[in-house]
């Protein structure tokens, strides 16, 4: 059977256009061509103010998904905390179906749990606060109805404080809850989770499962997951 690719986090934006070209190197390469389906696990985008910003960049990225689609590979997405606004608009554009916070899937025979990683970092309760309180529909209704220069400048602050408020926190904080997630893989009958957000590129194997991070896109680095029948790996960009 044909590979599955994972990738997440990203974090394109107009201020790193290596990155951007990172992502089309991996799109337009003979591997992903010859994938089953590549999943993005959220925040592929820095930021997402709504489906009807038509920029230079989020028209590049639509069009170079939809062309690994149109070649017969699933391209799926699950919305980060960066981009959880992205709605069915844009995936319909890139040729991406949206998938929910939390889906299982059949991964050559192994029960396989994907998330992007945010809601497993219970110990962070100020961001969790946060979280619950963006993902208030009336909120986001609300927010869409502004005008994009507005939803920039607002989305402009948010970073902003978010980059600060990250840098006073314990760094434990913001990794998993090990309780909370072993409790989530069990109630989704899983033996396996992959996930990102927390851009700490490493395979676990803890509490009678097995748990894959992904990493973020950096410097000239691609943290791509690849699974077939043999199991899971992280390949570099160069052999894809």
């Amino acid at each position: 059977m044909k590979p599955v690719y994972f990738i997440s986090d990203l974090h394109l934006s107009e201020e790193s256009p290596e990155l951007t070209g990172l992502f089309v190197r991996f799109l337009n390469s003979s591997s992903a061509a010859s994938a089953q389906s590549v999943f993005i696990l959220g925040d592929l985008f820095d930021f997402w103010i709504g489906d009807d910003e038509v920029s230079e960049l989020n028209t590049l990225v639509a069009r170079e998904i939809r062309k690994l689609s149109d070649k017969g590979v699933a391209v799926f997405f699950v919305r980060g905390n960066r981009d959880f606004l992205i709605g069915q608009d844009f995936c319909r554009r890139a040729g991406m179906t949206l998938l929910p916070d939390y889906s299982v899937l059949d991964l050559f025979g192994s029960n396989t749990l994907i998330c992007h990683g945010d809601t497993l970092c219970t110990d962070d309760k100020a961001y969790q606060r946060f979280r619950r309180v963006v993902h208030w529909n009336w909120l986001q209704k609300l927010f869409l109805m502004l005008p994009l220069r507005r939803r920039t400048r607002l989305a402009a602050k948010i970073r902003r404080v978010s980059k600060m408020g990250k840098q006073v926190k314990p760094a434990d904080i913001m990794d998993v809850n090990a309780s909370f997630t072993a409790q989530q893989v069990r109630a989704f009958n899983a033996e396996r989770l992959i996930h990102g957000h927390t851009h700490r590129e490493h395979i676990h194997h803890e509490n009678g499962f097995t748990r894959i991070v992904l990493g973020d896109w950096h410097d000239n680095y691609a943290s791509i997951l690849r699974a077939d029948k043999h199991g899971a790996v992280f390949v570099p960009l160069e052999k894809c």
